[in-house]
């Protein structure tokens, strides 16, 4: 039975949660998963711009254009964020531009600043209160190019990566750390022995071993070993998972649901190449491809990560890594847009359900999955057909943070979350 997008909408607008939504789902999902509604049915927004449940409410925070606290007008391409602790019961996010040279706007900074003099995007830093007002917003890092997503460290600091390894005035392809408690520009040092490659996502374990993504059909998933952990300016060692019994796996497809595969990790002895070539080293070496690697995320010990193009039919996998069995199995692979479209950004919510950003055709949501498989619909962009990105919860759990990439907007969603 095929369901079309409208259809499982209207569906979950309805609250039907028995066997006429079941069925399609345990087709889709080969496995039993119910889809239940655990916040209720999305309830159109009277101000068009998100559709939630019923309960939640949003407010919008740092758009584009407006002008910030430091002086400098915020600039464009909302992506990935992480959420921090501030003081005297603030919250703090430091987020992603994904802006290139062809740019309409940049993340502007003194010329000192700068990593390089034609690079446009970078991350801007917002402070609110506990009432989700925004006390200030200012710029954070500048000069760097297509900063797409990222990661937070336990350390406190947000690691933002490059989503391009073009020329400018510097080579690009490069993960910057910004404090969360910058108060003003960092001083832009690319983190060169974490490799050079067009890096998506990262994500810290226990150890603060760092695991990354990378955005291309061909891309690898990679671990950096840091030399002294907390401490990346000291260097470190980069490698690529490798499957033991697979060898240069290209992991598109053809892989069963939850069936855990042996790993390895290959070392990549030329991390900083000239020329777009840490891919190319690694899978020489036996490491796998995925297809288009970018949301990850440290989810009670486990690494999830997103393939956006992964799958049969290229609509998206979910690939979940186990460090303490050193194990990787796909999680979901949906096959069907109309319930889960090209999976982006993803974080774990307090009470362990997913939440991951849709990055695909027409209009797109936020999609919540249950540790036991079931995904509902939780948000939709209501506003036009731009991708959400940068979803993350602020440390209490309290409030979730998202971006509107297009035409640049931060908002706060709060509401009865224990439901």
């Amino acid at each position: 039975m095929a369901l079309s997008r409208r259809q499982f909408f209207t569906l979950a607008g309805t609250g039907m949660t028995g066997a006429l939504l079941l069925a399609p789902l345990q087709a889709v999902y080969q496995k039993q998963a119910s889809a239940t509604l655990p916040y209720g049915s999305l309830k159109p927004d009277p101000n068009g711009i998100l559709d939630l449940p019923a309960g939640f409410s949003y407010t919008r925070l740092s758009e584009t254009g407006q002008l910030m606290t430091d002086g400098y007008p915020v600039p464009g391409g909302h992506d990935g964020m992480a959420a921090f602790a501030g003081n005297n019961g603030t919250t703090i996010l430091v987020r992603n531009h994904e802006l290139d040279a062809i740019a309409p706007t940049l993340v502007r900074a003194p010329h000192d600043k700068r990593y390089d003099a034609r690079g446009r995007g970078g991350t801007t830093t917002l402070v609110m209160d506990a009432n989700h007002r925004l006390i200030s917003h200012f710029g954070s890092l500048a000069g760097t190019d297509r900063n797409c997503a990222g990661g937070a460290t336990p350390w406190g600091s947000w690691l933002s990566c490059e989503e391009s390894v073009e020329r400018g005035d510097q080579k690009h392809g490069y993960v910057f750390e910004v404090p969360s408690r910058a108060t003003q520009f960092v001083d832009p040092i690319p983190l060169r022995a974490m490799g050079r490659f067009r890096r998506e996502a990262v994500a810290v374990d226990a150890r603060g071993d760092i695991y990354m993504t990378e955005d291309r059909e061909d891309g690898l998933l990679y671990r950096f070993v840091p030399t002294e952990p907390g401490h990346l300016r000291a260097g470190g060692v980069l490698y690529a998972l490798k499957l033991v019994d697979m060898p240069q796996a290209i992991t598109r497809s053809g892989f069963p649901l939850q069936q855990p595969m042996a790993v390895e990790w290959v070392q990549i002895n030329v991390p900083d190449p000239d020329s777009d070539s840490v891919r190319v080293e690694g899978f020489n070496k036996g490491a796998a491809q995925f297809a288009r690697g970018e949301g990850m995320i440290n989810g009670n010990g486990e690494i999830y990560f997103c393939c956006t193009s992964g799958g049969r039919t290229g609509e998206g996998q979910i690939w979940r890594y186990l460090s303490a069995r050193s194990t990787l199995e796909l999680y979901l692979e949906p096959e069907n847009a109309s319930v889960l479209d090209n999976p982006d950004n993803i974080v774990m919510a307090p009470n362990g359900d997913l939440f991951v950003c849709e990055d695909g055709d027409g209009t797109d949501s936020i999609i919540g999955i249950t540790p036991t498989g079931s995904l509902y619909p939780f948000a939709k962009n209501a506003l036009n057909t731009a991708e959400f990105a940068g979803v993350c919860f602020s440390p209490d759990g309290q409030t979730m943070f998202v971006n509107i990439q297009t035409p640049g907007m931060t908002l706060a969603i709060w509401g009865p979350w224990s439901r």
